[in-house]
């Protein structure tokens, strides 16, 4: 049985699968896991494939939902969705790009798009 806090951080996403739905973007896959981490949603944006991050809090004493993906957090998904290309060949050509949706006490949600990118090496 899911805690409580996993059932406010299932909704959450749920409302952020519903938001990306009325936009028109197909869900490849949610919640996935791997060693290096998890990614909450990936979908398609017509060619380009998107690792969307789903943050929620509900006060903003230590900078909301969005400052909450430091850039540990941005690493560990840039882990995950570079597993994720390996396990998945038929996406690698495709360009990719991290989204953030950022849900903030009882107000809508904020989607951030391409809220970071992979570092340069």
């Amino acid at each position: 049985m899911p805690s409580p806090r996993q059932q406010v951080g299932q909704q959450g996403e749920d409302s952020a699968v519903a938001l990306l739905a009325v936009h028109g973007l197909p869900t490849l896959a949610r919640n996935y896991r791997c060693r290096m981490g998890e990614i909450d949603i990936i979908l398609l944006d017509g060619e380009t494939l998107v690792f969307v991050e789903v943050r929620q809090r509900t006060h903003d004493r230590q900078g909301g939902a969005a400052a909450s993906v430091t850039a540990r957090k941005q690493r560990r998904l840039i882990r995950a969705a570079e597993y994720f290309l390996l396990r998945n060949p038929q996406h690698g050509l495709r360009p990719c790009r991290f989204d953030v949706i950022a849900l903030d006490g009882h107000t809508s949600a904020d989607w951030i798009r391409d809220a970071f990118r992979v570092p340069s090496p």
